[in-house]
């Protein structure tokens, strides 16, 4: 019995004998494999490997055990040893002048590799995971005057409006907008960080605080000018009607054709009103009456005079357009003062409309007033009738003074 056993136990170590051994197999961390041929494990190149393997502009550095993806200009330090190495990439000045934001890159932490003490690149830190994470410099001591930005491994710094970088990249100086860009349209005052707009006489800052746009004076009141007001750029300026000139910059005056320029007759008085002028015959006296002066006409004859005023005496004034009433405007007086007379006033004619009241004021004389306003232009003739009574002869007697009132076109 026994020897069957031996001889099949010697047959099943013959059998094992013949077959082959199992390959050794070996296991690289993340980011290795292994060389059959050197029987080490071997960095894997993932940049050269990996399609794109960075986005947003961002380089790829090959890591050991990884890759890292970093600015262009980025500074890469390598360990060798002892000996850290720095490569001949120029470092940015710190800090750098502001990038284009369009085209800002985004970076994700990268793990550090295992092995010898190797550094993060510049601008990142190692965190408790053994990632190197960006370093936020706006939390530090970034030194920039008005406004600090990180980016991934940097930072860089901005100004407020009005402001503008200055050389070292981290303080802000003034910009004059007013010799920049000159964006008043008149005249422009530089402040730190801003600009104010002024305009010229007669013109004011639009809404956009820039464009300067024309004042309307005559918009302002209907008093800027006695008559008309003509608004031009700038400025503006006052007319008169015919008849008026300017006086000053804003009061029309009367023109005295009279003493100017006129076409009445020789047989012909010229009479000037306000705005114009007018003719009236330099013997105005219809029969039975005679001229006896200037502007007085007589009525001689008894028979032809009977129930006549015995003169006439004609007058003539002017006046504005819409005076104020009541006024008084014009006084009659008799010429020759007798004794044991007494004198009455009264309007015989021409006063159709109530405009007008004779108000006596003594013997002698006696005042017209005006009681309702007369809008011109206007002519109106009033006769204003004086009676003569002689207390001892008991005889009457009358004159008559024919006004003649010319209302002008306004109210000056």
């Amino acid at each position: 019995m026994m020897p069957g056993i031996y001889m099949m136990m010697a047959m099943l170590a013959h059998i094992f004998a013949q077959e082959p051994e199992e390959p050794v197999t070996y296991t690289c961390t993340d980011g290795y494999e292994y060389d059959p041929v050197r029987q080490v494990c071997k960095d894997i190149n993932e940049c050269a490997i990996v399609p794109d393997a960075c986005k947003g502009g961002m380089k790829c550095y090959n890591h050991f055990g990884g890759y890292l993806c970093l600015p262009q200009n980025a500074q890469i330090f390598v360990s060798r040893g002892d000996e850290t190495v720095q490569p001949t990439e120029p470092s940015p000045p710190n800090p750098p002048v502001p990038p284009n934001v369009n085209s800002q890159p985004v970076s994700l932490p990268e793990r550090r590799p295992s092995g010898p003490y190797r550094p993060c690149t510049p601008g990142f830190t190692l965190d408790e995971q053994n990632y190197c994470r960006d370093r936020d410099e706006c939390l530090m001591s970034h030194y920039c005057m008005h406004r600090c930005v990180n980016v991934p491994g940097s930072y860089y710094c901005e100004c407020n409006s009005g402001y503008q970088l200055a050389s070292n990249n981290h303080s802000c100086v003034d910009v004059n907008e007013c010799q920049v860009s000159q964006p008043c349209d008149h005249q422009c005052y530089n402040l730190m960080g801003s600009f104010i707009c002024h305009c010229r006489q007669g013109y004011e800052l639009a809404p956009d605080s820039v464009s300067c746009v024309d004042i309307d004076e005559c918009a302002f009141s209907r008093y800027m000018c006695q008559y008309a007001c003509v608004n031009s750029p700038g400025e503006y300026s006052c007319t008169c009607p015919d008849g008026y000139e300017l006086q000053g910059t804003r009061t029309c005056q009367d023109i005295n054709e009279c003493e100017t320029d006129h076409k009445c007759s020789e047989d012909e008085i010229c009479w000037n009103y306000y705005g114009g002028f007018r003719c009236y015959p330099k013997n105005p006296c219809q029969e039975p009456y005679v001229r006896t002066s200037e502007n007085r006409c007589v009525c001689s004859s008894t028979s032809a005079c009977r129930g006549l005023p015995q003169s006439i005496v004609y007058k003539y004034m002017n006046i504005h357009s819409d005076r104020t009433v009541p006024a008084d405007i014009f006084q009659i007086q008799a010429t020759n003062i007798y004794s044991n007379t007494h004198n009455t006033f009264r309007i015989r004619a021409g006063n159709e409309g109530g405009e007008f009241f004779l108000r006596r004021s003594n013997n002698v004389s006696a005042m017209l007033v005006l009681t309702k306003s007369l809008e011109g232009p206007l002519e109106v003739i009033v006769d204003l009738e004086m009676i003569t009574h002689h207390t001892v002869t008991n005889y009457r007697t009358s004159s008559l003074l024919r006004l003649t009132i010319i209302v002008g076109p306004f109210s000056f």
